[in-house]
Parts: C-alpha cells; sequence; structure tokens
C-alpha cells in the first residue's frame, strides 16, 4: 500500500486553545506530519494576513508537514432563519487564505442538520441552490488553484453529493471535490466503506474518525471512539484511498458526544431515500458488533464536557494506533 501521510485536523484540540502555529508545533512534536485547519476561532481568525500565513507556510515547510485549509461554506442559506446568504465573498477569502498558504484544499462545511429540523427546505431544494452558487464559482476557485473540498457532515449523504457535482458539471480533481469523514457518514446512515467507494475518485482531504454506533430507545445513536476501539473498517478505507493518484493525507479528527438518529420515526427515515436494505442490514451489524464492546467495557461515549481533559492524550494515542494500524 503506497505511505500515506498521518496528521491530525485542528478541532480536536481546540479546547486547548493554541494558535496556528503552536498547532503546527503540537503536531511536529506528536508525531503527526501535518495539520488539516478546517476551521479558526473569531480570535485566530482576525490575526490572519498575508504575512501570518506565509510564516505558517514557512513552518510547515521547514518541517516537512502538510498544511491544509477550510472557512468554506457551500450552502447559500442562514442555517437559523433560512435567509439568503452570499457565499461566494466567504469562499473567495478562503481560497486566498490557501493560496498564500500553498495548499489546493479548502474544506467546506455549512453546519446544518437539516433532517433533524422539520422547518427546513427539502434537500432538493437546497442542492439546487448549492448547485446554482458553486457554479458561479467555478472560475474563482480554479483561478486560485484550489478545490473546494465538501465534508461529509450531516448536510448531505454521499449520494446526493454525487448529484450535487452532476448539477455542478464537475469532474474529480476540478473544482470541487470530498473531504471524507469517515465517522459522520455513519450518522448519516451510510456504512462507511460502502460510503468512501461511492465518492472515491472525488475525495480529495479526509478526517479519519473512528466510531460506533448503538440501538437505544429512541432510534439509533452514533459516537467518535478512539482509532481501533471502533467499529468502523478505518484500515480498508485507508487503503482504498491509498488506491488513488493523488496524495491524500489522512487528518486525524475526534472529539466528545454523540448523535441521536430517530429512525423509529417514518417521517425521519424517509429523508434517507437512497437508503437500501443492504446497507440498513449493515448498520444493523454494526450496531451488533458496538453493543458488545461497549458490554465488554471496550468502547463508551466520551462527553463533551469531559473532552477538553482528555484531547490531547486520545489525539497522541490516535496518531500513533493509526500508524500502527496502517503498518500491521
Amino acid at each position: 500500500m503506497k505511505t500515506l501521510r498521518i496528521g491530525i485536523d485542528n478541532y480536536g484540540l481546540h479546547p486547548l486553545r493554541l494558535s496556528p502555529l503552536e498547532i503546527l508545533r503540537w503536531a511536529k512534536d506528536n508525531g503527526a506530519e501535518g495539520v488539516h485547519f478546517s476551521g479558526l476561532s473569531q480570535e485566530d481568525g482576525k490575526k490572519i494576513d498575508e504575512a501570518y500565513l506565509k510564516d505558517l507556510a514557512q513552518y510547515a515547510a521547514s518541517n516537512n508537514l502538510y498544511l491544509e485549509w477550510g472557512g468554506g461554506q457551500h450552502i447559500p442559506f442562514e442555517m437559523d432563519t433560512w435567509k439568503k446568504k452570499e457565499i461566494f465573498t466567504i469562499n473567495r477569502k478562503a481560497a486566498d487564505e490557501a493560496a498564500a498558504l500553498g495548499t489546493r484544499i479548502v474544506r467546506s462545511c455549512s453546519g446544518g442538520l437539516m433532517r433533524w429540523k422539520p422547518e427546513s427546505p427539502s434537500t432538493e431544494a437546497l442542492l439546487q441552490e448549492m448547485a446554482d452558487s458553486l457554479c458561479s464559482q467555478r472560475q474563482m476557485l480554479k483561478d486560485h488553484g484550489v478545490i473546494l473540498a465538501i465534508e461529509t457532515h450531516f448536510e448531505f449523504t454521499t449520494h446526493e453529493l454525487l448529484r450535487l457535482f452532476e448539477r455542478c458539471d464537475a469532474e474529480p480533481g476540478d473544482y470541487l471535490g470530498i473531504c471524507l469523514d469517515t465517522m459522520n457518514v455513519l450518522t448519516m446512515l451510510e456504512e462507511p466503506v460502502q460510503a468512501t467507494e461511492r465518492v472515491l475518485p472525488w475525495v480529495v482531504s479526509s478526517h479519519i474518525k473512528d466510531g460506533a454506533i448503538i440501538l437505544s430507545s429512541e432510534g439509533l445513536v452514533t459516537f467518535p471512539a478512539e482509532i481501533g476501539k471502533g467499529v468502523i473498517n478505518i484500515k480498508k478505507i485507508c487503503e482504498r484511498l491509498a488506491s488513488l493518484p493523488g496524495e491524500i493525507c489522512l487528518s486525524v479528527e475526534d472529539h466528545g458526544g454523540c448523535f441521536t438518529l430517530p429512525i423509529f420515526d417514518p417521517i425521519f427515515l424517509s429523508k434517507f431515500p437512497d437508503l437500501t436494505l443492504q446497507e440498513f442490514v449493515c448498520l444493523v451489524q454494526m450496531a451488533s458488533h458496538s453493543a458488545e464492546a461497549k458490554r465488554a467495557g471496550q468502547l463508551a461515549i466520551t462527553e463533551r464536557k469531559k473532552w477538553p481533559d482528555i484531547c490531547e492524550s486520545r489525539l497522541k494515542r490516535d496518531i500513533q494506533a493509526l500508524k500502527k494500524l496502517l503498518h500491521s
């Protein structure tokens, strides 16, 4: 298997309130080979200028660390009011910053939980509005030499993102791509290896995150897990990413919390029309394995309030576990 560089996403270290340069130093000191800056605090964001970005790029280059950027958005609406939102300027700023850093990756996440909120527009309406907005940004993104990497978050399934790319008349490696979060797809009722296969040619960056899924009285519950302790086939996914012609960096992401999927509600379940019986059976099997591991004390939900106390030690273990997994 082709060797892929293993780094971190900065989100997991957010409680430490480190500056971008301090995060790069943390990565270097703890065996990571780069950082995906998927987002910055408001305070750090105000400090970003050309000189600051050049300092980051210089430090990364001198220590052989990869850099990937964030700050992009793809849903042209305010997510709380559903008023129209102009995202061209937001993405141009992120593209400017990425170009100054010398990276082609701009991660995009609009942070929506549409299927969980009945007042949200339909998925079809959102896809069309997104396509119209992103098509108008094609030349700008290409001129900057960047790819808007839409994260597999809690907004759209891989099936829907493929339809979006078709509407945008995009090709893999063009101006739109995927930031593959290996655990978030589970929350969108997708088996992670199958989800990876669906969008494989489009993947340009990653959030490598293990996780689990259990059955509860409210439906299914998903949650992140320490790499190697969850039920996601991380090794298989990384092998598939290694088969791509370009370099894909493996950015470890981890955090606390859990997500409830009210699958006993037929209205909620109907919002996943691409879910097949075969894939749902896979999710049930994963839930069974998760329950066994949880009963054995090998797996547990980490409360978000406890994450600040363990984030550093857990990310250190995640990095080493991923290295060991890929060399086993």
